[in-house]
């Protein structure tokens, strides 16, 4: 149902432009807006009117209108003053009716997308709904997911709300506490490096206006509607990815997970199975964290002693010594690009494992 604000909102600027006072009341008969002049009306007066087949009526030089709501009278305009009752009243009608349609269409959007990311349309609904809703059915989009480090509060919705437009097909929404959702429609031109600005710029603006530390993650960009709750399922996933094995990035594409998102559909007891096979008896928590920075730093550096030895500060002897004491833990060799794959895809496994049991 419309706001009682809006509706109030409505009567006000008309009160303004035409210097008539007006009163909307329900359909039971209560004043739920007016303008500050207006004078008391029988409530008795406006039931009977509700129930009469009436679409107007002349009262104690006053007019009454019937706002409907689909084919049910919802609401009841009183217009007063000095002026053209009829025509004005006619007009503010016909602005409370449109009104009421938009709103009702917004309601039934977000009902619409809410249901359509979470599988719960049958196939024909989805293209019978959006027909209805005047939504295109084929169009490049994609789901990005915003995740808030607390409980979303409004303000949040708003701001995202007011950088996404309708106009151009995008779609903002929620279907928990902590996730802002919005559905973008790309241009012809557009892809997934305008997706990324799209996210450095959300990031940017929670970080800013909000004070807020956000992670943010898309899908796939789908040209069907259908197709929509495939990329939510995968911004989601690139959020789980991206805590799991890119804890350090508050950008996640799906579509750059790489290896961890073959780790993350791997089942546990596989990756404990490697796990072991690769560490035996020891337990990962075990080695060194000096040596286990040192050796991830290695690897960023693709495998480059020199790099890596000068960006830790250390001498290069230092360096190898660490290398080494690892290899006599694990039987690796990070030197050897072989044994550094090995390890860095058993590390990823280890956390994945860790983050699976902490679920």
């Amino acid at each position: 149902m419309i706001s009682n604000q809006v509706i109030y909102n409505c009567i006000s600027e008309a009160n303004e432009i035409s210097k008539l006072e007006f009163m909307v009341a329900d359909s039971i008969g209560n004043i739920i807006a007016q303008t500050n002049g207006a004078a008391s009306i029988d409530k008795k007066a406006v039931l009977s009117f509700m129930q009469s087949s009436a679409d107007t009526q002349e009262l104690n030089g006053s007019m009454l209108f019937k706002v409907y709501e689909g084919s049910q009278a919802g609401y009841i305009l009183i217009a007063e003053g000095s002026g053209d009752l009829f025509l004005v009243g006619k007009l503010m009608v016909s602005q409370l009716q449109g009104l009421i349609t938009a709103y009702k269409e917004k309601v039934d959007r977000n009902s619409f997308y809410q249901n359509l990311l979470l599988d719960n349309l049958l196939l024909v609904d989805i293209y019978n709904r959006a027909q209805k809703l005047h939504i295109d059915v084929v169009k490049p989009r994609c789901v990005i997911v915003i995740e808030t480090e607390s409980a979303a509060d409004n303000n949040a919705l708003e701001m995202v709300k007011e950088l996404f437009y309708s106009q151009k097909g995008d779609f903002v929404t929620t279907v928990n506490e902590k996730n802002i959702i919005v559905i973008k429609t790309l241009g012809k031109d557009e892809g997934y490096d305008e997706l990324n600005d799209t996210a450095s710029m959300l990031v940017d603006m929670f970080n800013t206006e909000l004070m807020t530390k956000v992670k943010i993650a898309y899908g796939t960009i789908v040209n069907e509607i259908k197709e929509l709750s495939k990329s939510y399922k995968e911004a989601h996933m690139a959020l789980d990815v991206g805590r799991i094995f890119y804890f350090d990035k508050n950008i996640i594409s799906y579509v750059t997970l790489g290896i961890g998102r073959l780790i993350y559909q791997l089942p546990v007891n596989l990756c404990k199975m490697f796990i072991k096979e690769i560490f035996g008896d020891i337990i990962p928590d075990d080695i060194d964290d000096e040596v286990l920075s040192t050796v991830n730093k290695f690897l960023e550096n693709s495998l480059n002693v020199s790099e890596t030895a000068r960006q830790l500060f250390i001498h290069r002897n230092t360096l190898v010594y660490r290398i080494e004491k690892l290899q006599k833990v694990t039987g690796l060799d990070v030197r050897n690009f072989d044994d550094a794959l090995t390890l860095k895809i058993a590390l990823m496994v280890v956390n994945y494992v860790r983050y699976i049991e902490n679920q």
